[in-house]
């Protein structure tokens, strides 16, 4: 059995839920043949997100982990391909922190990369009929934070493990007036259990050789 560790984020910016954890809970409750699933909500507060996550790995002892985080206005899932180690908080944490160019681990490498095989993932949440693409930037909000310090725990404390990011879009109920994109958590659950059976048998190493690059 493969060990999974999924974690999703509490809402923020005035939201009542987060699609993340939501989903993240789906999967947890429902795991794929051949998986466990432990699912741990991460505050949405710059530094605690970290030692959050941190916790859940020690507790769980995970051989995957998958991070995911809301991105309102994309049209799909997202799997993020590097974590960049800056804070430049466009609004506040929901502690009421706004850092400004600082960076995630100070002394830290500039970018860490995820583990994950990206475009076999994004090819397996296609099979599963989810919208899918490969992403190049989390931003630099909490979501990259947590991006940056999963692959800085994974290089610094937990070699034994893989893992990386993954974006979703927001749930319909947060989208009021119908004219942005959304997704219902159980399809997005269904498209992460693909991905998750995808990610505990292909290594990064054997990612698929597919064009899933972007021209800005």
């Amino acid at each position: 059995m493969t060990r999974v560790l999924i974690t999703g984020f509490a809402p923020f910016d005035g939201q009542k839920v987060n699609p993340s954890w939501q989903a993240a809970c789906l999967v947890a409750a429902e795991p794929p043949a051949g998986l466990t699933v432990t699912a741990a909500e991460l505050p949405c507060v710059f530094g605690k997100s970290i030692d959050a996550l941190r916790d859940a790995v020690r507790a769980s002892t995970p051989d995957l982990i998958l991070c995911l985080g809301q991105a309102g206005g994309r049209p799909g899932v997202t799997v993020e391909r590097v974590g960049i180690n800056l804070d430049d908080a466009r609004i506040p944490d929901n502690a009421g922190n706004q850092p400004i160019d600082e960076p995630v681990v100070p002394g830290g490498p500039a970018a860490y990369f995820s583990t994950l095989p990206v475009k076999a993932c994004v090819a397996a949440l296609r099979v599963a009929g989810v919208p899918a693409a490969v992403s190049h930037t989390a931003g630099t909000f909490v979501c990259n934070h947590v991006a940056y310090g999963l692959g800085h725990l994974i290089a610094t404390e937990f070699p034994h493990a893989r893992g990386g990011f993954v974006h979703v879009p927001w749930a319909p109920e947060q989208v009021t007036d119908g004219t942005a994109p959304a997704l219902e958590p159980a399809t997005v659950a269904r498209g992460l259990r693909a991905l998750l059976v995808t990610a505990a048998g292909t290594t990064a190493e054997r990612d698929l050789k597919v064009t899933e690059g972007a021209t800005h």
